[in-house]
């Protein structure tokens, strides 16, 4: 949920004249770097390989 307030402001200020500095806009890459890591760090903990699964997944697609 963070992440998509995050998101949603991002835009908002894009569209403002003055917009984000370099820095904020590498804080909120940072955030959601950090954010993705720990979901797939999550997964990884219940059992589920994320990488298997995409690959398995575009395997089973090409055929």
């Amino acid at each position: 949920m963070r992440l998509v307030v995050l998101w949603h402001r991002m835009l908002e200020v894009l569209e403002d004249p003055s917009g984000f500095s370099t820095a904020e806009l590498l804080g909120n890459a940072a955030m959601a770097i950090g954010a993705l890591v720990v979901i797939w760090g999550g997964l990884r903990l219940m059992g589920i390989n994320l990488l298997t699964e995409i690959q398995n997944a575009i395997e089973k697609a090409m055929h």
